[in-house]
């Protein structure tokens, strides 16, 4: 059951853990939103992307190695230049393009955590491998405690954090007049999601940040998640009830006094696995992540 937090990022990247893919064979392709707001589907986390007459506005960035193919998805949509980036949080499928932008001299903009996280070395918890800190240039040059807004390309785009959810840097994007909300990671359309225990994430706070989601939306939003298909309303509330379904079970049995290798033989996600098992998020390696974030003392922050 055990899988270093490394291992699963490079998942969520898409990326073999033994292996670096084949860059040339990924492709970066538009989907179409609304109001002018569309995603790109490449390697890594889903893209939000609106541009205009006040520039590109980019909501993650993926890896470096896709930024060409990234910069020329981009100028099918407009030719007005990348000028801000927003990081919905720190994981590299999300942010591996910072660097290369900021020397370009593109604002990159995130919760504190963010920056804080991207600065520090880290030590897998599995692995003990340290993982080196991101150069400064990859660091956020603005950075926000709860919120921030913009007002650009004839839309108002509130950036909110929702604290100890996939990390405790997550932050939501919502673009009021396109109703469209990117989510990034506290959001897995279909599949069940990475909770990065170690770096401040919670079953309890991705749930709220779903209910934030929620509040927010209607039925006519489009909802952009971390990973997976372009959602709804729909598809965040049911996403929402799966997570909340596995969380009560798994706290019941943890009242009981079992330790996680019993937890996971009852096999609480049972009910749902057929349909939000198939990602590279398995049941019991879920399982695990909902039972720590019950059960282990969360530290400060990162410092």
């Amino acid at each position: 059951m055990k899988r270093s937090v490394l291992a699963i990022s490079m998942l969520l990247a898409g990326v073999a853990v033994a292996q670096e893919p084949d860059w040339s064979k990924v492709e970066v392709k538009v989907v179409p939103v609304a109001g002018g707001v569309s995603m790109l589907v490449g390697q890594g986390g889903n893209i939000g992307v609106t541009t205009g007459k006040d520039g590109t506005f980019l909501i993650d960035d993926q890896f470096a190695q896709l930024l060409p193919k990234i910069r020329a998805a981009v100028k099918t949509l407009g030719d007005q230049p990348i000028r801000f980036v927003v990081n919905t949080h720190f994981h590299g499928d999300h942010t591996g393009s910072n660097a290369p932008l900021g020397e370009a001299g593109v604002v990159i903009v995130a919760q504190d955590n963010v920056r804080k996280r991207l600065g520090l070395e880290r030590v897998d918890r599995d692995t003990k491998e340290k993982i080196p800190p991101k150069p400064p240039s990859a660091w956020p040059l603005i950075t926000f405690a709860d919120s921030v807004a913009f007002h650009l390309n004839g839309d108002d785009v509130d950036v909110i954090h929702v604290s100890a959810a996939h990390t405790d840097g997550d932050a939501i994007i919502r673009f009021q007049k396109a109703n469209v909300i990117h989510m990034g990671d506290t959001f897995f359309n279909g599949m069940y999601p990475f909770i990065d225990v170690d770096s401040g994430g919670s079953i309890d706070g991705i749930i709220a940040a779903t209910d934030k989601g929620l509040s927010l939306s209607d039925a006519a939003t489009k909802i952009i998640p971390g990973h997976g298909p372009l959602g709804t309303k729909a598809d965040l509330q049911k996403y929402r009830d799966v997570l909340a379904g596995v969380r009560d079970r798994v706290k019941a049995l943890v009242a009981q006094g079992k330790t996680l290798e019993q937890v996971s033989a009852a096999k609480p996600t049972a009910q749902w696995d057929a349909t939000w098992g198939k990602g590279f998020m398995k049941p019991d390696m879920f399982v695990s992540f909902v039972y720590r974030s019950l059960t282990e003392k969360k530290a400060a922050g990162p410092r």
